[in-house]
């Protein structure tokens, strides 16, 4: 890179840092039952169990209250396609990158876990790490998660090169990274039978971020839930069905 661009780049992103005021990770339980309305939901069959680790997305920073964010928005709409109750819990903070998920989150799940939803990339694209270090990190979350769970969901990166908060020069920046981080991601994924939804380069609904430009706000949320539980090609095999 050319080292003026670079030093350019350093200086916003070090602006950035101190000037961006995220939204905190909302109060609220960061677990839950939800129920399908289908009459379906009558079928003598066991709740399905859905985890999820991840960062800040996980996290529900954005809303107001936990029962907004994203895991509960994805544990209905399972629900509503299966016709079975889901059981979601959630391990994660906000700055999360990929080795938190690898030595903190994955180590705390115990049990038998029917789908196991996994989020995080930004911090890592944000904290510089090399394609490399992401590809490492990535593939033995990625292993470690298919030995917890029945199945596996990963999500990409959000979308900070969107974010109005950045400076021009570095949204360009960081949509590059993204770009490289989800094809990398997508490769591996497709080499262990793993689903993946790409958020990142979705367009994006009306009204998406939340007061700080930079997390989703409920109607973000709300896409990303759709677009997470669409990825879910192993949804079917789960359904509920009346004997």
């Amino acid at each position: 890179m050319n080292p003026i661009k670079k030093t350019i780049l350093l200086t916003q992103a070090l602006w950035a840092k101190h000037t961006v005021r995220l939204a905190p990770e909302p109060p609220g339980r960061r677990s839950g039952v939800v129920l399908p309305s289908s009459p379906i939901a009558e079928a003598a069959v066991e709740p399905l169990r859905l985890v999820a680790v991840g960062d800040s997305l996980v996290a529900g920073s954005g809303v107001d209250n936990q029962s907004d964010a994203l895991t509960p928005r994805i544990a209905q709409k399972i629900a509503e396609k299966t016709g079975r109750s889901v059981c979601w819990e959630t391990y994660s903070k906000l700055g999360s990158t990929m080795r938190r998920i690898r030595y903190r989150f994955l180590p705390e799940v115990d049990g038998h876990v029917d789908i196991l939803f996994v989020c995080a990339g930004t911090n890592d694209i944000m904290a510089r790490r090399t394609r490399s270090e992401w590809i490492e990190e990535f593939t033995a979350v990625m292993t470690q998660a298919q030995a917890l769970a029945d199945h596996v969901i990963v999500c990409s990166a959000g979308q900070p090169h969107h974010s109005s908060k950045l400076p021009r020069m570095l949204r360009a920046e960081l949509g590059k990274r993204v770009d490289a981080q989800t094809l990398d991601s997508q490769k591996i994924c497709r080499e262990l039978g793993i689903d993946y939804a790409d958020v990142a380069h979705a367009e994006l609904v009306p009204d998406f971020w939340a007061s700080d430009g930079f997390h989703p706000g409920a109607p973000g949320y709300e896409q990303a839930s759709g677009l997470v539980v669409n990825a879910m090609s192993f949804l079917p095999s789960l359904t509920a069905t009346i004997h």
